[in-house]
């Protein structure tokens, strides 16, 4: 909509958001009208049957032949059918993400490497949680507050208020438990930290106005703000991974808390903080590249 001038956005607002919230709402019923297994199951077969023919499939391609250089057109077109199965069951878990996260002896969530996180959930104090958008990324801050772990999710606001509205139910969150991006989400940020209470976001995407860190071998635009954060108040950046294991089954897995550098060099110390984290994600997606969103415009045009 760049493109329209004032009149035309007004109106796409007006007649676009609503059509786009009806579309939304009619999605998350289907889904919610099935038992959990069947609705991951046919956005999964919706997913790997229609998305490799959307256009969009070419961003996945691009990227591929970039970040992984070695791998033939049979792997990557592989890679791109797992990504869309994979997409698909995440639209279609949506209505029951609050299901797949009760920590029940037959629960969907394997939760491993939980003493990275004791010192945290023991005394409530401050930490970061970062991940990335890889498996099903929403099941990780319901999967986390289920076990004791609950955090405020910095997220990007979809520009549709009413599809904000539905994404805010489906989630079951308080509203202080998300802070969106931009100038005001980053005080919120701040002042969740400084009332002791942890944050959590996703770290993987494109952010123009963030500081060129290689991933993949490859200088991408990233985000600061976990380095920047940690550095500051001085609280621990814990990474941690959510992974499909088949079907509607996941493991979130806790990692160490990485280690800030003291070299006295806040833009140094970040930078090199921020190397740390591209490489832990990197890792994750060259064990299972199928599980990531490769869709993401992550690198700069060459």
């Amino acid at each position: 909509m760049a493109k329209h001038g004032p009149g035309a956005r007004k109106l796409y607002r007006t007649i676009g958001y609503p059509v786009q919230a009806l579309v939304a709402w009619l999605v998350v019923g289907l889904f919610s009208a099935l038992p959990m297994d069947w609705a991951s199951g046919l956005g999964g077969w919706i997913g790997r049957t229609i998305g490799p023919r959307l256009g969009l499939t070419r961003w996945a391609g691009r990227n591929l032949r970039r970040a992984l250089p070695d791998l033939d057109d049979a792997q990557i077109a592989d890679i791109i059918h797992d990504m869309w199965d994979n997409l698909g069951r995440v639209v279609g878990e949506l209505p029951h993400l609050q299901k797949i996260s009760l920590p029940t002896p037959q629960g969907r969530v394997e939760v491993v490497g939980e003493q990275h996180i004791d010192s945290s959930r023991r005394n409530g104090t401050s930490c970061i949680l970062f991940s990335g958008h890889y498996a099903n990324w929403e099941v990780f801050a319901l999967a986390a507050r289920a076990i004791g772990l609950p955090y405020a999710q910095i997220y990007r606001a979809p520009n549709n208020p009413f599809v904000e509205s539905l994404l805010h139910r489906i989630r079951g969150l308080d509203v202080s438990d998300t802070v969106p991006k931009g100038a005001k989400g980053a005080r919120a940020a701040v002042k969740t930290l400084k009332s002791g209470r942890r944050i959590g976001m996703l770290v993987d995407q494109k952010m123009n106005n963030g500081i060129p860190v290689p991933f993949f071998g490859l200088d991408a635009m990233t985000a600061s703000a976990p380095a920047d954060l940690s550095l500051r108040y001085n609280c621990p950046a814990i990474p941690a991974r959510i992974e499909r294991l088949g079907g509607c089954h996941f493991r979130l897995s806790f990692y160490p808390p990485l280690t800030p550098p003291a070299t006295g060099n806040r833009t140094t110390d970040s930078a090199a903080m921020m190397l740390a984290v591209n490489s832990l994600l990197e890792d994750w997606i060259r064990d299972r590249p199928g599980q990531w969103l490769w869709l993401h415009n992550r690198w700069p045009d060459a």
